[in-house]
Parts: structure tokens; sequence; C-alpha cells
């Protein structure tokens, strides 16, 4: 069997041959250390650069730790704004800190130098005039969004090794990208009609570029939705408001790419998700990513004892292990297996590899879940 036939195996319930050993990358800043400490070449941390999924770099940085494939084989559409912002500095302040437009009209303090998020302290999306004037005209649907190149030159399913998936974009996570957190909670209260005019702008996007790029007749393993709107004590969003209004998105898409014969929809979501599944669950999303395990202890275990094998999973190891020494990576792993056992499930680090990872003791990870 083929690494492909096996995932798509163990995720619909069926005997396999071999457990797949997958990732999800590396901060930039880990295959750059990587390099200076002389584990892999420049070049392929060069070609890595800005999260690289299955870049030339990502396939050479991932065979000599001994990876099968990134989950995130997907390939989609340009549902961002068309064109972006130009990223602008709008003032230097005294310790160094910059305040930036950045390409989303998001409004950020960023210190060059530190690793973290930029914190968010505003954006450009202020009002219905600043929407229909700037962002709108951004938003509108287009082939050019697509490249159909691309995709009629992707192989068969009996020609390609690992499984590839369509990416459905996001229904309310790049919405938060040009809102941030406060001022997308903001809009619902002030302004409801504004909130679900964006709503359905963003999404019916993602659900046209979707249908065409099926409508090419390319094969899809998987389909792959981004959001990253829960954070460590649980939603960016009340659950409720994304149930009525991105729930039912959620269901005409997945409808959409069930109806060509895609039975297996994953969502990448950090953070504390409980609260959200049922929505996930109920509108045709049924495989978890990348079960961040966090300080909340998330795990694939509690989830499928309530929902039942109707959820499936990929993710949920956790990386921080990487840091410490062989018996820590070992406890890990033993922690798996019993969730191994439940089926529907595929262990892979709980987000992109960190800086404090050790590049040997991957490897040794590696080894030996390829061993299981």
């Amino acid at each position: 069997m083929t690494l492909r036939e096996n995932v798509m195996a163990i995720l619909n319930y069926k005997p396999y041959k071999k457990l797949p050993v997958v990732c999800f990358g590396y901060w930039n800043e880990t295959v750059d250390k990587w390099a200076n400490q002389g584990y892999i070449n420049s070049t392929d941390a060069e070609g890595y650069n800005r999260y690289g999924d299955n870049s030339d770099g990502d396939k050479n940085i991932m065979k000599a730790l001994g990876f099968d494939f990134n989950w995130n084989s997907c390939a989609g559409a340009n549902v961002l704004l068309d064109p972006c912002f130009e990223p602008e500095v709008l003032e230097t302040l005294a310790d160094g800190s910059r305040i930036i437009r950045d390409n989303m009209g998001l409004i950020v303090r960023d210190k060059p130098g530190t690793v973290s998020i930029p914190a968010e302290i505003g954006t450009t999306l202020t009002d219905r005039h600043t929407w229909e004037s700037l962002y709108l005209p951004k938003l509108q649907m287009s082939r050019n969004r697509i490249n159909f190149d691309f995709f009629n030159n992707l192989p068969g399913p009996d020609e390609r090794d690992i499984p590839i998936g369509i990416h459905l974009g996001s229904l309310i996570g790049h919405m938060r990208n040009l809102l941030g957190v406060e001022h997308l909670s903001y809009l619902y209260a002030d302004d409801e009609e504004l909130f679900s005019e964006i709503i359905d702008t963003m999404c019916g996007l993602c659900y046209d570029c979707a249908k065409l790029i099926l409508e090419t007749g390319v094969q899809f393993d998987y389909a792959h939705f981004w959001e990253d709107i829960c954070f460590k004590n649980g939603p960016l969003v009340s659950p409720y408001v994304f149930e009525d209004y991105i729930g039912p998105w959620y269901k005409k898409i997945t409808e959409l790419v069930n109806s060509y014969g895609i039975n297996i929809v994953s969502v990448d979501c950090d953070g504390w998700i409980d609260r959200l599944i049922p929505t996930w669950l109920n509108n045709g999303v049924n495989t978890m990513f990348p079960i961040e395990v966090g300080t909340w202890n998330a795990s694939i275990a509690p989830w499928r004892e309530k929902y039942g094998k109707a959820l499936r999973g990929v993710g949920g190891m956790n990386k921080v292990v990487f840091s410490r020494d062989k018996a820590a990576v070992d406890a890990e792993i033993e922690r798996l297996k019993p969730l191994i056992e439940l089926g529907g499930y595929i262990p892979c680090p709980d987000h992109r590899i960190a800086p404090d990872a050790k590049f040997e003791l991957v490897q040794y990870y590696c080894d030996k879940m390829q061993r299981l």
C-alpha cells in the first residue's frame, strides 16, 4: 500500500499496512538553527523560508528527519484580499517597536528581532464606508484567483504516493485577520448587518473558488479549512455566533466537496477547540487538526468517547518533548499508542516544530514511529 492508501484507510477505519509518520512543518527560526548546526544545508533552509510546506526544502528536511509527508499537502485558490494592502510603517516608537499597517489592513505593533505574533492595536476596516471602498473591491470573484495550469497538471490518485487535499480557505479566520479579535467582537454588537455581509462575502468567495477547482476534474483525497479561531481558554468568537453564521457555510461547502467524492474534511484550528467541535461535526467537518495539546491537554480520546467514530484526527503529539530528552519522547509515544488503536487517528506534532527542538530528538521520534 502507498502512503496515500494507508492514510485514507486509517481515516476510514479500514485495514492498513503502515502508520504514516506525519509532520506539519517548522518555525523558520527552527530550520535556520538546524542549518547553523550543520544538520541540514542552508539551501534547504532557504527553500523552506516562510513556511514553505511541501517545497523542495521541506521535502529534504522531512527526509533527513524521517517524516513521510506534511499534512498540509493542500492546494487551493487565493481567497485573500486581491490585491493586498502594501505594508506600511505608520510610526516608529522609542523602544524600536513599529506601528505597521500589514497586508490585510490590520494595524499591529511589531518589535524587530522579537519572535512572536505582532500585537493587534487597530484595523483599517472601521465601518461600512471602509468596507465598501477599500475591502469589498478586493474580495471579488475572479478566475485569476485560481492557477488552473497547476491543477490541470496535478497527478491523479494512482500516480501519487501521498494524499493531496483541496484547501477550502477560511470562513472566519481570515475575517479575524482583517479586523483583529477585539474589532471582530465589537462589529457583531455594533453592526450585525455589516458583520453578516462580510461573512457572506468571504465565505461565498471560498465556495465559488472551490467549485471552480473541483470542476477541473482533479481528484482530491481530502478537503481542508484553516481557521485558528481559538486560544488556550477557548474560542475567540462566541460559539453561538459561530454556529449561526459560520455553520451554514461549512455545510454548504462540505456538501459541495462531498458531491465530488471527498469524505474526509479537516480543519486547522489551534487552541482549545472543544466548544466549536459540535458546529464542525454537524456541518460536515470530521477531522480535527493539529489537536494542540497545550496546557489544556487536548486529546482525541474524550472527543471519540463523546462523538464516536464520526470524529477523526490528525495531530495531538506533544511537540514540547523535542526540547527534552529521549525518555520524554518515549513516554509521549507510549501515550499515543492507545490513541492510534482507536482508529481514525494519525499522530502528528501538534503544530510547527519550535526552535527549542533538538534535531536528533525529532529524528529519534521519527525512527521510533517508523518501527511501530
